[in-house]
């Protein structure tokens, strides 16, 4: 993929103030590690930004007909799922159980259509970079500019839209005790606030479960409903796990989830859309030859242990729970960086996108952020 003419990487010049800004919205950490780098930035047309958001939108369409088609077709076992979440799983989808939000990672040149490579839909984070801090860097200094980015708003409007299923109108939020996390999780405890809700917040790992069948807060009061900034894969195989079905605790986001963050959907979505232009041919089953697919693990996060070409896979523990083979697209270079917009879905649409970027074609947890304007 060449990059498009009016897809533009640019130099920029930082905010002698930037540091103190990102400090002040939780994200120190961020700029401290280099994950966020505004020294850069990309510029849109206004019609490449609509193609982006057509295909989010089509592509959170086709997602949620291929979870209904895993479900009906009972394929979680090819996907790698537990076959104790199943229960767990089905009776989240056949009650309609609200999502607050997920992340589409796609490959753009500005010319072709989007490449959709995965969908975060669990735990997606660099979002308090994407809506937050890429806006007061847009207002600092591009203020005649535009940025497709109504995130925050739409969080909001998407808790009052769940509030009504939320028990007290409270929900309580958890996620692992680091600075990504924590600052992603209470982001989004703000834009609870905000929406009027009653909120709580500690360590995932301060979660309990008492006599009477509920799980418990630290004070040891029963937890209704929680969002948990900790991956579902990983909820279903701790010793709480066989607790969770039986629990009437309301999760957020909600165990079906678990369908469209496997990586396996992705074949999936090319069995069942495969003239589609967003899709990337993918398969379950290893191709007769390597060169050319990328193997990726069903349920890896963060780049590990995926392997290109047939060569050496990166760091990672993920693998065992077995692999989906995506065919190779060669992505987009600017000045040696390889760019992948993520592209927020919030309550069913979408809603902004942030990019990060790569010296390599594999995404990871160190690739910084890079914001992003549109003329």
């Amino acid at each position: 993929m060449e990059p498009g003419p009016d897809m533009r990487r640019l130099s920029v010049t930082p905010r002698a103030d930037a540091e103190q800004k990102l400090d002040a919205i939780g994200l120190a950490w961020a700029y401290e590690s280099d994950c966020w780098n505004e020294s850069f930035c990309y510029e849109f047309t206004e019609a490449q930004i609509i193609e982006i958001e057509t295909a989010t939108n089509e592509l959170h369409a086709m997602c949620l007909q291929a979870a209904r088609y895993i479900v009906d077709h009972k394929l979680y076992r090819s996907l790698g799922i537990r076959e104790d979440a199943v229960p767990l799983i089905e009776r989240s989808w056949n009650s309609k159980d609200p999502s607050l939000y997920g992340r589409f990672d796609l490959l753009y040149n500005g010319v072709d259509p989007p490449k959709m490579l995965e969908y975060n839909a669990d735990t997606p984070t660099a979002l308090v970079e994407a809506s937050v801090a890429q806006w007061q860097w847009l207002a600092d200094l591009y203020p005649h500019a535009d940025q497709f980015n109504s995130l925050h708003e739409s969080l909001v409007d998407r808790w009052k839209q769940i509030a009504p299923s939320l028990p007290q109108g409270r929900v309580d939020f958890c996620s692992l005790d680091n600075f990504e996390d924590g600052v992603t999780a209470g982001y989004l405890l703000e834009t609870a606030r905000q929406a009027g809700l009653a909120v709580n917040t500690y360590p995932v790992a301060e979660i309990g479960w008492n006599r009477n069948g509920f799980f418990v807060d630290p004070a040891n009061q029963p937890i209704t409903a929680m969002f948990k900034l900790y991956p579902w894969e990983w909820m279903v195989r701790e010793e709480f796990g066989k607790h969770l079905f039986p629990s009437t605790t309301k999760w957020i986001e909600p165990p079906w989830k678990m369908l469209l963050s496997n990586k396996g959907i992705l074949a999936i979505l090319w069995k069942l859309f495969p003239n589609s232009p967003y899709l990337v041919e993918a398969r379950l089953d290893a191709p007769p030859f390597h060169f050319g697919w990328v193997r990726k693990p069903l349920l890896s996060r963060e780049g590990g242990n995926i392997s290109v070409h047939g060569g050496p896979p990166t760091e990672g523990p993920y693998g065992v729970e077995g692999f989906v083979w995506q065919r190779f697209v060669e992505p987009p270079v600017f000045d040696g960086r390889y760019p992948v917009v993520g592209s927020w879905i919030v309550g069913g649409a979408a809603h902004g996108m942030g990019i990060r970027e790569s010296t390599t074609p594999v995404t990871d947890n160190r690739s910084p952020f890079i914001p992003h304007y549109f003329i």
